[in-house]
């Protein structure tokens, strides 16, 4: 991937609104336990039960030639490309865990990087290098979780998340989300809203 109009999709979060509360966009959703048939349970499936928190697990065929990530997703998922977010790790001019900051915004948009330089007080952002986004995670590029990463890092959600009651978050592979409260992922990623796409 490369900066500019193809930012380092990471991840990607879909959300969806009220008219899609129930049942999302996926017919293959369970709560509150591994999918069966998707192997063992991923670091952020392990941290969402040990939360107690309620969450849908969102399986879907991942098409290796596929250069976008998010807008995969939301095909794959049945959902708009406004309800379908992805993760962009940036990294600031300074600041703990090598100043990584994680950005989350809809996939049809871009990340603003002066607007989560100002979120999170730093003069600058650039996007993060892969292998050191890999390794401070512990997930790879397409299937990096905002949850259970490796390294906790400081995490800002487009502030258009809040207009939704669930949003969907990678689940720690390629072709897999988890659904929950977009309030849960702020909580369980410590992080905040703020306007930061555009």
């Amino acid at each position: 991937m490369c900066c500019g109009n193809r930012l380092i999709e990471i991840s990607r979060i879909s959300a969806c609104r009220r008219r899609h509360a129930k049942g999302g966009g996926s017919e293959v959703a369970k709560k509150n336990k591994p999918a069966a048939g998707h192997g063992a349970a991923t670091a952020a499936v392990q941290l969402l039960i040990a939360a107690g928190v309620e969450f849908s697990e969102h399986p879907y065929e991942h098409d290796p030639r596929s250069d976008s990530y998010g807008l995969e997703a939301a095909q794959a998922l049945g959902l708009d490309a406004e309800q379908v977010f992805k993760t962009l790790v940036v990294q600031a001019d300074a600041g703990r865990d090598h100043g990584l900051v994680v950005g989350v915004v809809p996939v049809n948009k871009q990340l603003d990087l002066k607007a989560i330089a100002a979120a999170v007080g730093a003069k600058k952002v650039a996007m993060a290098p892969v292998p050191l986004v890999e390794r401070t995670t512990g997930y790879v590029v397409g299937g990096v979780s905002p949850l259970g990463q490796k390294r906790l890092l400081r995490t800002v959600i487009d502030d258009s998340a809040e207009g939704f009651e669930k949003v969907f978050v990678s689940g720690g592979r390629r072709g897999f989300d988890l659904g929950l409260d977009p309030h849960d992922l702020r909580r369980l990623t410590e992080g905040s809203f703020a306007a930061i796409s555009r």
